[in-house]
């Protein structure tokens, strides 16, 4: 693709990326074919060949962005199955997310975006403040026919039945290995997970240990920065993430780590970015050091090879979440450790496709989010399993509203088979629910 910013322009280095990745597009539309958001609504516009050409006009001219423009960008989710498919290697990821930040700083938006998108990055990065909203929004549930809006409506919804207690494990703190030492690690134990669900790092810290690591919960380090990034509001963003950067490096020039550990796909796509987020500021060089040792934890258990027995013979639905399949290219690790331990593992079709979480996507965008869901839900349901994993915690929560059959963390099935308890969700009885047609 042809561009023609100027020298004054490109010397933002924003700007320059964004030329770079804009070159690079061929037009071929490849990307078109697996884009969730143009198979929902069929618009060239919600594709990222469309939305690319938005965004060249608006960086090019420098233009206030207006209404239409940032509808398309909003709608996008940024699955990144578009980077799987192209073949030219553009990377979306960083485009996209340049143009949000762009109109975050030259968009004003009505006055109700404003006080939802300020709402939700007040409450969503700090687990305190987002177990009260939680247990808010559950009392608030019954009286949801009487919200008018959509995504107060949606917000009501995303509240568990059951808001889990504070888990002592996510207290900055370090937990032994059983046997011989494998490996120092640090277990990102995030920030919306530590309201939303704590077997998911209890069972991660039991397996890591069982299996000989050292886990350490670093003092300082909490949200990645990925919630308020993907909004546009990049200072918010590289605040929380600067702080994550200097409580992993103490330890890294400490007692030393062989990697990061983070059980949440959102997160690691954004921690092993943090190199690109920071390239310009005094925190480059340890920031490149992070994001060079951080895992998802699917790779760190692949290198430990935990094997083990599935106590029970049962059929696991795997469900590939986007950040991890797309954002950081690993497909084979899960399924290859579910069946490891003794799993019978099935796949959806259209396992590409996005489940409409994405984030803070199902609460700014419920009516698409909603179609994707049913989709997503219907072609899982379709293999008829006995537990659906994934290993992030938006898509654990966004499947589990649209079925009965228990959503687990990949992590909770290994911890199970290689001796520990079995995951709190497999143990509550579920009602099958028809497959949709």
């Amino acid at each position: 693709m042809q561009t023609t910013f100027t020298e004054a322009q490109l010397a933002d280095p924003g700007t320059a990326r964004a030329n770079q990745i804009l070159r690079s597009c061929v037009h071929c539309g490849f990307c078109t074919a697996t884009c969730p958001t143009y198979q929902v609504l069929g618009d060239e516009l919600d594709s990222p060949r469309g939305r690319i050409y938005l965004i060249k006009d608006m960086l090019e001219n420098e233009r206030v962005p207006d209404e239409k423009t940032v509808t398309h960008i909003d709608r996008c989710l940024s699955c990144l199955a578009c980077m799987t498919t192209c073949p030219s290697g553009v990377h979306y990821m960083h485009l996209v997310d340049h143009a949000r930040a762009y109109i975050d700083k030259h968009y004003e938006r009505p006055w109700r975006d404003r006080a939802l998108r300020w709402l939700l990055a007040r409450i969503l990065p700090y687990p305190g403040r987002f177990r009260l909203a939680l247990l808010a929004a559950k009392i608030g549930r019954p009286f949801k026919r009487l919200v008018p809006d959509a995504r107060l409506r949606a917000m009501l919804e995303i509240a568990p039945k059951r808001i889990p207690p504070v888990s002592r494990n996510d207290d900055p703190q370090s937990f032994a290995p059983q046997g011989a030492a494998r490996k120092r690690v640090a277990l990102m134990t995030g920030c919306a997970q530590k309201a939303l669900n704590t077997d998911i790092n209890d069972a991660t810290i039991r397996l890591l240990t069982r299996l000989g690591c050292e886990v350490v919960v670093a003092e300082g380090a909490g949200c990645c920065g990925a919630l308020t990034h993907h909004m546009g509001r990049e200072d918010e963003a590289h605040a929380t993430a600067a702080r994550n950067i200097r409580a992993w490096i103490r330890e890294m020039d400490g007692a030393g780590l062989d990697a990061i550990v983070i059980n949440t796909s959102g997160c690691g796509t954004t921690v092993k970015d943090y190199g690109h987020m920071f390239r310009t500021t005094p925190l480059s060089a340890d920031a490149a050091r992070v994001a060079a040792i951080a895992r998802d934890v699917s790779e760190v258990l692949a290198d430990l090879a935990p094997g083990g027995t599935a106590p029970e013979p049962l059929t696991v639905a795997y469900h590939a979440a986007c950040s991890l399949q797309h954002g950081q290219k690993i497909t084979s690790h899960p399924k290859t450790l579910l069946r490891d331990a003794g799993f019978t593992v099935v796949e959806p079709a259209d396992s590409h496709l996005c489940c409409g979480s994405a984030g803070t996507y199902n609460l700014m965008q419920p009516e698409i989010s909603a179609q994707l869901k049913e989709r997503k839900v219907r072609t899982l349901e379709a293999r008829s399993p006995d537990v659906i994993a994934a290993g992030n915690i938006g898509c654990m929560m966004q499947i589990g509203g649209g079925t009965n059959v228990p959503v687990v963390h990949t992590v909770e099935l290994l911890d199970w088979a290689t001796g520990g308890p079995k995951p709190p969700s497999l143990d509550q009885a579920h009602v099958a629910v028809p497959v949709l047609r």
